[in-house]
């Protein structure tokens, strides 16, 4: 059978086979993607993530806490805002290459993109929907969704099945590779690494041991090991919140609120015991996923949560060995690094930026966000979502 010669769902099944046939084409320094979707479900895709009716208020979308330009993750915040201001617990994690990730979220609690994707919108705090079916009929009533889950999905509407496969679609696509470290390590380019950066890789391989957790390989580099490990970050705000926080006003302009200011403005602080969450081991107490490193120059504040905000910082923090606690890591000891060591190695953590990250983020910003907002037969007059701030 020949590809060109078959028309309509057919023709579309045909050529997400004969694109499987061809195999998916790996980019430079990550091995090829785990799985793909046709172009259709992964448009659609795109659209739910950047549409704000998702949520029970209609003004949270998932690109509120993934934002593009933020390397999908969320610059100006330790941990993720919900619906209606509701506080997080915890830092929104870069969704770039998350196609390659295995555990998702911090504790590793789902292991499919398409169970992950109903996780925030079923969240009272997140996106604030009572049920999946809610969501479907809330979908399958908008204009401007109609027929577009048929074509994607061969005559299927909006349902817990395609509106998962869709969103998992799209992420699949958020692959940002051919780094310049890619370019130098796995493209021989002698010159797309200088010397500074190179001699940060040195230092990441060798006596700061960074390698160990974020791994580097032949072939590719995930710059993960898919595991999980205590720092000792959340182990030290179980036993007591900060004193004083420094609250991120802008760009580089903080204030610091104690205890008693931050309470008449945000929810109380929310138990956080990360994998254990999970597995209900007490050996997993704070242990967290590693992240991958890879972009890691657009998605600050770092760990899980958000509580360190620059390279230099976590550097330094893991220069003290973490924080010791009796479930630490034994992989975290102090480090005998120079200044000019930590310097370097920042320098090299900068030159993982895949050199797609901008055309990602400017793609998903062609989806149109001002939407009318749908009507409930009860809810009386609708808010404009042009009202609210963008």
């Amino acid at each position: 059978m020949k590809c060109a010669a078959v028309l309509g769902a057919t023709g579309v099944l045909c050529a997400i086979l004969c694109a499987c046939q061809r195999g998916p084409v790996a980019p430079l320094g990550l091995p090829p993607p785990p799985g793909t979707a046709s172009t259709a479900q992964a448009d659609l895709g795109r659209k739910l993530f950047m549409d704000r009716r998702l949520s029970a208020n209609n003004t949270m979308s998932c690109a509120m806490c993934h934002v593009p330009e933020q390397g999908f993750a969320a610059n100006e915040l330790g941990t993720a805002i919900g619906v209606n201001g509701r506080s997080l617990r915890r830092n929104a994690p870069t969704l770039l290459n998350v196609a390659y990730v295995g555990s998702l979220f911090h504790d590793g609690r789902e292991s499919t993109l398409e169970r992950q994707a109903w996780a925030p919108m079923l969240n009272a705090a997140e996106m604030g929907n009572r049920s999946v079916q809610s969501v479907a009929a809330k979908i399958g009533a908008m204009p401007d969704y109609a027929g577009r889950f048929e074509a994607a999905f061969d005559g299927r509407g909006p349902d817990r099945a395609t509106i998962g496969a869709a969103l998992a679609g799209y992420q699949r696509t958020l692959v940002a590779a051919n780094a310049r470290f890619d370019r130098w390590r796995y493209g021989h380019d002698a010159q797309a690494l200088d010397g500074a950066e190179q001699a940060g890789f040195a230092v990441f391989a060798g006596k700061g041991r960074c390698i160990a957790c974020h791994t580097v390989g032949a072939r590719a580099a995930l710059f993960a090991d898919g595991a999980f490990h205590n720092t000792g970050i959340g182990w030290a705000r179980s036993q007591a919140p900060p004193r004083r926080t420094a609250v991120r006003l802008a760009d580089g302009v903080f204030a610091e609120l104690d205890e008693r200011d931050l309470r008449a403005v945000s929810d109380p602080p929310q138990a956080d015991l990360g994998r254990a969450e999970v597995t209900h081991a007490p050996a997993d107490r704070w242990a967290y996923r590693t992240p991958s490193l890879r972009n890691i120059a657009l998605t600050a504040p770092y760990m899980h949560d958000g509580s360190l905000a620059t390279l230099e910082e976590v550097i330094d923090f893991y220069q003290r060995g973490g924080i010791d606690n009796p479930l630490k890591d034994r992989l975290l000891q102090p480090l005998q690094l120079s200044e000019v060591d930590k310097r370097n190695l920042a320098a090299f953590l900068r030159s993982l930026t895949g050199d797609n990250a901008v055309a990602l983020a400017r793609l998903a910003r062609r989806e149109r966000i001002d939407h009318p907002i749908p009507v409930a037969p009860s809810a009386g007059l609708a808010v404009r979502v042009d009202a609210v701030p963008k």
